[in-house]
């Protein structure tokens, strides 16, 4: 049997992930291609994937599990050819998920002490000290409470801020608020500071945050958005900015990617612009996660991070 490894990036990204799995699994066979014939269709057995073309997955009879490399997995799940009955696995790569503590903990504390505010002085050449409220004076919000909502919301209460998470379950997470449904939801926009878009993207998540959504924040919150564009209203947001009821907009992710030149994010004074780099997928870290996983398919054992494709997450 073989196993399959295909993806929409470059030879060199192709070649350097290649490299790590062969190294950890070095008695492998593998296929950097869509099967050219029945006969090597048969053989497949896993296919290791990173967004691959919608279709390439199909007629693969002996496939028994679909490993994206990556945590979403909103582009698989849009492949009407994608095999229904064989298990499908998203990344949980512990070295992404500490990048994105680490990136959310960057963007509340520069929100928090006046950071962005200061970069903005110095263009100006102008000597002005922010004030600087404590940690538990700031209220944050996390939507999502999964794999990397979850480690954002307990990292940021363990700096000291007042961190709720909102989520479709209940979510126990230690020193974290746990809040659902429209009530909660509610609640938490009305209170928070800052308010961390970890979602997941689905057909419930999609526009998430629209005009209605900002009106119901707090009067000065900021919008942190780690994760797609596609729950961002844009327009809404410029226009929530624009009135002065949001104070600012973190974005690492957008509607079209890479940004338009010509987008208003790029020269909007209350927009930081980050080019998708939040958290990275690391693949020396997730070669140990995906060889994991084969070895409990083969093994009859629990399968990790299974996608409920009925929930579209």
């Amino acid at each position: 049997m073989s196993l399959l490894l295909l993806g929409r990036w470059s030879a060199a990204e192709r070649d350097g992930c290649l490299a790590l799995l062969q190294a950890a699994m070095p008695d492998e066979q593998w296929l950097l291609a869509p099967p050219s014939n029945p006969a090597e269709a048969a053989e497949v057995e896993v296919a290791i994937v990173a967004n691959p073309e919608p279709g390439s997955l199909g007629g693969l009879p002996n496939l028994r599990l679909i490993q994206s490399l990556w945590a979403g997995v909103e582009r698989l799940m849009q492949d009407l050819t994608l095999p229904p009955d064989v298990p499908l696995a998203r990344m949980v790569d512990p070295a992404m998920n500490e990048a994105m503590v680490h990136t959310a903990l960057w963007a509340v504390l520069s929100l928090q002490r006046g950071f962005f505010d200061v970069l903005a002085q110095q263009a100006r050449r102008e000597w002005r000290q922010p004030a600087q409220p404590r940690a538990a004076e700031w209220r944050v919000l996390v939507l999502g409470a999964g794999e990397l909502g979850g480690r954002v919301a307990t990292g940021l209460a363990l700096q000291g801020y007042k961190v709720s998470a909102w989520s479709r379950r209940p979510a126990r997470l230690d020193g974290v608020q746990s809040l659902q449904g429209e009530a909660g939801l509610s609640l938490g926009l009305a209170q928070a500071d800052v308010m961390i878009n970890l979602l997941p993207l689905t057909e419930q998540t999609r526009s998430f945050f629209d005009a209605a959504r900002f009106a119901a924040m707090k009067p000065g919150a900021s919008l942190v958005n780690l994760a797609r564009g596609a729950h961002v209203v844009e327009a809404d947001l410029l226009a929530a900015l624009d009135r002065g009821h949001l104070r600012r907009a973190v974005l690492d992710v957008f509607a079209q990617e890479p940004l338009p030149s010509e987008h208003p994010f790029w020269q909007h004074a209350k927009v930081t612009v980050l080019p998708h780099c939040a958290a990275q997928t690391d693949p020396r870290s997730a070669v140990a996660v995906v060889k994991r996983n084969i070895l409990a398919l083969r093994a009859g054992a629990t399968l990790q991070h299974l996608v409920q494709r009925q929930q579209g997450y």
